[in-house]
């Protein structure tokens, strides 16, 4: 009994130093000229709360920047708790999506939207990104 918890936990370590869930620098938009390229000719993936404009990169990965307008989320508790939602929804979702830069919007106001609404609806959003850009790839 004991070696095979010993043989779980080393599966375990082992699996989590392949896949990083972690949201480095190399997974964002940082630059002006990095959010300028993907609003020239995006493909654009919606729900009732967001816009997802994404481009494909040359990267082996996926990078994601965010824009929440005052504009649609008056208070900035607000604004940092969505930012909050959608990041950790990218960390958990990134080795699902292919190569592609992501420019998340905000639709309206959303500061009264409950969290776990903004991780589904981020979670179908993230599965139409990854069946669109294969679906784009083949044709």
């Amino acid at each position: 009994m004991l070696k095979a918890v010993s043989v779980y936990l080393l599966n375990q370590r082992l699996a989590a130093e392949l896949v990083s869930l972690k949201f480095g620098r190399e997974l964002r938009l940082l630059t002006p000229g990095q959010f300028d390229n993907v609003f020239k000719l995006p493909f654009r993936v919606s729900s009732p709360l967001f816009t997802i404009l994404a481009k494909a990169n040359q990267l082996p990965h996926p990078r994601l920047g965010l824009t929440i307008a005052k504009k649609r989320v008056k208070l900035a508790v607000q604004r940092n708790r969505i930012k909050r939602c959608v990041r950790n929804s990218f960390r958990l979702h990134q080795h699902e999506l292919p190569g592609v830069d992501l420019v998340l919007m905000v639709k309206g106001d959303i500061s009264n939207t409950a969290n776990d609404e903004l991780q589904r609806q981020l979670e179908k959003l993230w599965r139409k990104i990854a069946r669109q850009y294969t679906a784009s790839l083949s044709a």
